[in-house]
């Protein structure tokens, strides 16, 4: 590496650099030379690289990385997509990555990383922190080369990861509120266990085997104008960047980060590399308080923008997902989708949207599916006043029948203190076309002389939103 490329590496990019804003290409046909950062390993995570293999990520590490995985991993497909184009004004392809093994991309770096260790290494096993998609990435990995594979993941895991983990063989301890809590006692026992520690982005080998996403949309798509990557640690986007600028330095590498969840999207603009206070989001496979400093200089030298989206935006996304494309995927896969269909990477030409992963929570998703039917006026709840004698539940329950609405529940309620004697409260969950049919309907219940007390939406019914739309 030349002194010149390593100041180009550390440069920062320029304050308030956003989408758009280059960090120059590649070196070469042996790949960036910048991208030769040594990562900042954590306890254990050296042992059993073989000798002589250099710390480095390079196009040469990421096509060796795909000789490594080839007959393991799925080569995920990248599907056009006619929706999603006329509501991006965009080309829009989908690399399906919640196709993957363990539905996730992670499964790539993991086995990269576990094939590289000596015998010494296997024996003793390996451990590794993760909200759920890493964890289950090494524990398949590890079983199919006969490692043992202790987990480490916060007690706020979706349990479908837990039980995905487990059931590839591993050793799941639950500890912490995140991934800093789980990653701090996944430190401590690989000291004192002597395992490897496998981390889940700030590890070369890992971030060479994410990158082979990357060669495999220019392979599916080498017109491609701009490829939108979720960002966690940021393994990902930087194995994709370096495989994609190596090979055509024009292409446009764009990261999303959760605003929940925005370390990295922050540093890329300050130049500081900090945590953040808080992680909390849907997407819990982006939720890192942490960064390194090996993707994140990699991320500076090789990537064109960075962009958040909103909880919102990102539920969006997920619903559309699964109802125009029939897909599944989780908060973190829908991330870069999220960002595309916001408006917030113009001019996006043929594009190529990394879908990562789709290990959603099913309670999770159904508190979103019900949370964007009522947006899109499609589910309601209200409440009115009727006489507390025979027939009058029926007379409002046919004002909502003739009006076509499909009533899928009804709460019946004469004994609170609010309600005077000799009337009852009712409240109906109502199952409407759209928001033209929600107008109707309630025209319809003014009409025949019901006072409307409105639409309210419990956090357990509607995944926490307040404000969505009501009568």
């Amino acid at each position: 590496m030349t002194e010149g490329r390593t100041r180009a590496a550390e440069e920062p990019g320029p304050a308030g650099a956003g989408v758009g804003a280059g960090r120059g290409g590649p070196a070469g046909p042996g790949g960036p030379a910048a991208a030769g950062e040594t990562a900042r390993t954590a306890p254990g995570a050296g042992a059993g690289v073989p000798a002589g293999i250099a710390p480095t990520v390079d196009l040469a590490a990421i096509q060796e990385a795909a000789r490594t995985i080839a007959g393991f991993v799925h080569r995920t497909p990248l599907l056009g997509s006619a929706a999603f184009s006329e509501l991006a004004g965009a080309d829009v392809f989908l690399k399906l990555e919640n196709l993957q093994k363990t539905g996730s991309f992670k499964v790539r770096g993991a086995f990269n990383r576990l094939s590289r260790l000596d015998a010494a290494a296997r024996a003793r096993g390996v451990i590794c922190a993760s909200a759920g998609n890493h964890a289950q990435g090494v524990a398949l990995a590890g079983s199919r080369l006969g490692i043992p594979v202790t987990v480490v993941m916060p007690e706020t895991a979706p349990t479908t990861k837990v039980v995905a983990t487990r059931g590839y063989g591993a050793e799941v301890i639950l500890h912490g509120e995140g991934y800093d809590g789980a990653y701090d006692l996944a430190c401590r026992l690989a000291e004192e266990r002597g395992l490897t520690f496998i981390h889940a982005f700030d590890d070369p080998l890992v971030v060479a085997g994410q990158g082979t996403v990357g060669l495999e949309i220019l392979e599916d798509l080498p017109d491609v104008d701009t490829v939108v990557v979720p960002v966690g640690g940021g393994g990902l986007i930087a194995g994709i960047a370096i495989a994609l600028k190596a090979r055509r330095p024009g292409v446009r590498v764009v990261g999303v980060q959760p605003q929940e969840a925005p370390a990295l999207a922050r540093a890329y603009v300050t130049g500081r590399l900090e945590p953040v206070e808080r992680a909390r989001t849907i997407a819990d496979g982006l939720a890192v308080k942490t960064p390194r400093e090996m993707t994140f200089r990699l991320i500076r030298r090789y990537v064109d923008g960075m962009v958040t989206v909103s909880e919102e935006e990102i539920a969006r996304a997920i619903l559309l997902l699964l109802e125009r494309a029939k897909l599944v995927v989780e908060g973190a896969g829908a991330a870069a989708l999220a960002a595309l269909l916001s408006g917030k990477i113009p001019e996006a030409g043929r594009v190529a949207v990394v879908v990562s992963g789709g290990n959603i929570d099913v309670n999770l998703l159904a508190r979103i599916i019900e949370r964007g039917l009522l947006e899109d006026g499609r589910l309601i709840r209200i409440r009115t006043l009727v006489a507390d004698r025979p027939g009058s539940l029926q007379a409002l329950l046919k004002v909502i029948a003739d009006q076509g609405g499909n009533i899928l529940a009804v709460y019946h309620d004469r004994l609170r203190h609010e309600v005077a004697l000799g009337e009852a409260e009712v409240e109906l969950i109502i199952e409407t076309r759209d928001t033209a049919h929600v107008d109707a309907i309630r025209r319809a219940l003014a009409d025949h002389g019901y006072t409307l007390q409105g639409l309210e939406v419990e956090p357990a019914r509607a995944g926490g939103a307040a404000g969505l739309r009501g009568l």
